[in-house]
């Protein structure tokens, strides 16, 4: 499944984010320039609290905006398309100027298992195949767990899923690809623990997808940035 986050929403977090840290850099119409003035980092922190989403604010904290961040985004649409019908059963979200993967961790690990299941392994091929298609990028795995059990063997848990997960993607020889890892723990529910329905969608990885810094800085030089 292939969503987008809407731009209106997303520039209205931008602005949010850019009134905290600097305080009027929200006199920008686009998004991308909006970033570019901020700076990517601090506003990328401030837009994933308010989303409830490290991996979103690590993708929108990586924008560069303008003709550049035109060409990255282009790029991301294609990827996130290839990547949404070939990876059956996540969900992939176009953000900014990147791409999250999110994973049900039921898809990926048997319960209480740091452990990748066999079809886990085929899903994180067909993400390995893609960056390998789509070179350039960096990606963060981000762990999540639900609330059952102590907050810090949750916390231990969504490390050591997104630990696991980030290995496999490295042993698939992703020359240029830094591939990092965090785990939230029950930091960042997106449903609530008070059914199962909700626990399972807070048993979950999230996969953040966006350009290098090297690639952003080759992009910007060509497009005259």
């Amino acid at each position: 499944m292939l969503t987008t986050i809407r731009a209106k929403s997303l520039t209205l977090l931008v602005i949010a984010g850019c009134s905290f840290v600097i305080g009027g850099c929200a006199t920008k119409a686009q998004t991308g320039a909006l970033i570019g003035v901020a700076g990517g980092a601090a506003v990328g922190g401030v837009i994933g609290r308010a989303a409830g989403s490290t991996a979103t604010g690590v993708v929108i904290g990586a924008a560069v905006g303008g003709v550049a961040g035109g060409i990255i985004g282009a790029r991301m649409d294609r990827q996130a398309r290839e990547l949404a019908q070939n990876i059956p059963g996540a969900t992939v979200e176009r953000v900014g100027e990147g791409i999250t993967v999110t994973f049900a961790s039921g898809m990926l690990y048997d319960f209480d298992s740091a452990v990748l299941r066999p079809e886990a392994q085929r899903n994180l091929r067909t993400l390995a195949n893609s960056l390998g298609k789509y070179r350039g990028s960096d990606v963060l795995i981000v762990g999540h767990t639900d609330q059952v059990g102590s907050a810090g063997y949750n916390q231990s848990l969504s490390e050591r899923r997104a630990v696991s997960a980030a290995n496999y993607l490295r042993a698939q020889d992703l020359t240029g690809t830094h591939v990092s890892t965090r785990g939230m723990g029950e930091a960042e529910p997106v449903g609530t623990n008070d059914t199962e329905a909700g626990r399972q969608q807070n048993r979950r990885v999230a996969v953040a997808i966006y350009a290098s810094e090297a690639y952003r800085a080759e992009v910007a030089s060509h497009a005259g940035n």
